[in-house]
């Protein structure tokens, strides 16, 4: 299966009164994992068009487990499905410690839609965007 492995730190700010990472700072964790796929990653690779624009559409959170600060990083793991011509679903799981063994916390979908800034509205997958998602994927995709 196609993953992109990240590591991603919660800070102590992150926690709760109840000692684990809260909700909206786990959103955030989450963000920064599929960035890591959707904007370095793919500058790496020669796929720079996805930072052009993305907004998000719908969020789906499970929590598994309880994520607490450690001060270390957490193990992210971030594909993709649901690839369509214009949206994707990106699949998130952070666990609760560095390593791929340690247990599932979160796991989460994201489904996001590729947007033109200058011209204010939803666009269509470029055929490298497509390209570039699609070595990520695990499922189906339509076209």
């Amino acid at each position: 299966m196609p993953v992109y492995i990240t590591q991603v730190r919660p800070r102590w700010a992150d926690m709760d009164v109840f000692h684990h990472v809260n909700h909206a700072a786990v959103v955030t964790l989450l963000e920064e994992a599929r960035a890591g796929l959707l904007f370095v990653q793919a500058a790496r690779l020669g796929f720079a068009e996805l930072s052009n624009g993305l907004v998000l559409s719908r969020l789906e959170v499970d929590y598994k487990g309880q994520l607490r600060y450690t001060g270390g990083e957490v193990y992210a793991e971030v594909s993709i499905e649901n690839l369509r011509h214009a949206s994707f679903v990106v699949r998130h799981t952070l666990h609760t410690g560095a390593n791929a063994e340690d247990p599932v916390a979160v796991t989460a979908r994201t489904t996001l839609v590729p947007f033109d800034v200058s011209a204010q509205r939803p666009r269509r997958l470029s055929g490298a965007e497509r390209e570039f998602l699609a070595g990520y994927q695990v499922g189906e995709s339509v076209g």
